[in-house]
């Protein structure tokens, strides 16, 4: 995937379900795809707890999957203790 690609993916199918904001981090990641040879994006999210997100990061991962012809995304879940 190009920067562009990525940008791109960005703007129509994260920032929309998020639009108070979020952090990307581009990663490499140890597991690779061995047909494509990807590299790993890592999304970092933080929402109030009450906000329902699960649909949310369904549809993200549908839609990377879809676009990017990916087998599989990794998803982490967690509590956290953040301030603004």
């Amino acid at each position: 995937m190009t920067e562009q690609q990525w940008a791109d993916f960005v703007a129509a199918e994260i920032t929309p379900h998020f639009p108070q904001g979020l952090t990307i981090n581009d990663a490499v990641g140890p597991w690779r795809d061995p047909d494509k040879n990807t590299i790993v994006k890592n999304v970092t999210i933080v929402v109030p707890q009450n906000e329902p997100v699960e649909q949310k990061i369904a549809a993200i991962i549908a839609a990377y999957k879809q676009r990017f012809q990916q087998q599989s995304v990794g998803v982490v879940m967690r509590a956290a203790c953040v301030s603004f």
